[in-house]
């Protein structure tokens, strides 16, 4: 089976800017401060800030770095796929592909439901408490139908192309930010909001927290900041990728960390109590104690955004991934089909769709620790995948590089794979795992493997049509299109 094609564009109707690429990087990693409250409650306000502080420096910014010097070496549809399979061979680039796959089809799920969870502030019907016992049906069904349109729309929006995905991404992050904005500047000019501030992160280092608890709370923060890699996928939809990419990581990286910081410092110049700083109170009230009622109500509003365009954003890396393994023939062809107006994957799109709209009928919480180990794999495969296109490529043009050479790219490297190691036990030994998330992980590895074995066997599928490029016909190297 011929896997050496690069699932290169021919030239689409819109490609994604600087502006669209550091909106949908936005929401791909993080999608605002959402989510970092609760870890002033369980750790303390000095823990919780260092550990937002520190985690970039050893875990987001080298996977940054690394996925900025592939892409500008390798920018090709179906990007950290592409690079495992160049750098490493085709049997670690479809365990890259099939491994994201996998646990992706639960993580797309989330989004809605999260979705439904922050509607339930505005209409309290839709709340689901796990501790009151079974749902009720009409309950379930409302929450059910809400997360389906949030399918729905994304489905839409996305059918209309990479660039309409990217531009709804430059309003929502404009919408969700603003209010973070009013609350931070709010919050510094209180009357001694340093010293407010000052207190509260040295209560919150003066209490002791057991190593595991540490973990537990850097393993949240850690998800905090991942996914840096996975706006590689549509890499062949993004003008100029190769200058475009770094700086729009540099950029995003700042705007990230910024918008993690800067609220949890304001919120703790009028808040320290740990029952409010939790995900079920959250940022409305933390923002009702800043500014008063109508900052609380805002900062909800945009939560709804947020979640929306989490989903909606997430959707289009999502979709690219499936595609170009069907281009190399690791899937069936027709996961390779592609809109003729648009060049839009629309097979993969839909089967997205139709897995996360699924799964969000069913209440579930995230599996942190499954997620952790496969991510943690994928992120392992791809910075082994950048040492060896060092070696096999070593002249090869790249915009920006990992400094320090070889010894800099592995240093580099070594990083936040010893640090998603560290993490990974700590969380095991806390109880983090149980023997049926196990027997999901082995599940995944062992099907990946037949599934490699079986397709291996298989006739060759010749390269479907390239997402982004329109064709006047109706089939295209035996793939057919809309």
């Amino acid at each position: 089976m011929n896997n050496k094609r690069s699932c290169a564009l021919a030239e689409p109707r819109a490609r994604l800017g600087h502006a669209e690429l550091v909106a949908l990087i936005f929401f791909t990693v993080s999608g605002g401060a959402y989510g970092i409250e609760s870890l002033v409650g369980s750790l303390g306000a000095g823990w919780a800030l260092l550990l937002v502080l520190v985690t970039p420096l050893v875990w987001s910014i080298p996977t940054a770095w690394m996925v900025a010097e592939l892409s500008a070496l390798l920018p090709a549809e179906g990007g950290y796929y592409v690079w495992v399979r160049e750098g490493l061979g085709e049997f670690w680039g479809f365990q890259e592909g099939w491994w994201t796959i996998c646990y992706t089809a639960v993580d797309m799920a989330l989004y809605p439901v999260l979705f439904v969870d922050y509607l339930a502030y505005f209409h309290p019907s839709l709340l689901a408490l796990p501790l009151a016992g079974p749902v009720p049906v009409r309950v379930f069904a409302a929450r059910w139908l809400v997360a389906l349109g949030v399918v729905v729309s994304a489905f839409l929006l996305n059918l209309r192309g990479a660039r309409r995905v990217g531009q709804s991404a430059i309003v929502a992050m404009s919408l969700v930010l603003a209010p973070f904005a009013v609350l931070t500047v709010a919050g510094f000019l209180r009357r001694g909001a340093l010293g407010a501030m000052a207190e509260a992160l040295k209560a919150g280092f003066s209490r002791r927290r057991g190593a595991s608890l540490l973990a537990l709370g850097l393993s949240t923060v850690m998800w905090n900041y991942s996914g840096w890699d996975n706006v590689s996928t549509f890499a062949g939809e993004v003008r100029d990728a190769r200058s475009t990419y770094p700086a729009a990581l540099a950029i995003a990286q700042a705007l990230i960390v910024g918008a993690y910081v800067l609220p949890l410092l304001a919120g703790l110049s009028a808040v320290t109590n740990p029952a409010v700083w939790r995900e079920s109170a959250g940022w409305p009230n933390i923002a009702q104690a800043v500014a008063g009622p109508w900052l609380g109500l805002l900062v909800a509003a945009v939560a709804v955004v947020s979640a929306w365009s989490l989903f909606n954003s997430q959707l289009l890396y999502v979709s690219r991934l499936p595609y170009a393994m069907a281009v190399d023939g690791w899937l069936p062809g027709i996961v390779g089909r592609v809109s003729l107006r648009q060049g839009v994957p629309v097979v993969s799109l839909g089967l997205a769709c139709a897995v996360a709209a699924a799964l969000a009928a069913f209440p579930f919480t995230k599996l942190v620790v499954l997620d952790i180990l496969l991510y943690s794999a994928e992120l392992l495969l791809e910075f082994l995948a950048l040492i060896a296109l060092r070696r096999k490529r070593p002249g090869a043009e790249r915009a920006v590089r990992v400094p320090g050479g070889l010894p800099g790219a592995v240093l580099t490297s070594a990083l936040p794979i010893g640090l998603a190691g560290v993490v990974t036990v700590a969380c095991v030994e806390a109880g983090g795992a149980d023997s049926w998330q196990a027997g999901i992980l082995l599940a995944v590895i062992l099907s990946g493997i037949l599934m490699y074995a079986g397709r291996r066997r298989s006739c060759e599928v010749k390269p479907a049509p390239a997402v982004g490029a329109a064709s006047p016909v109706k089939e295209q190297n035996g793939i057919a299109v809309d």
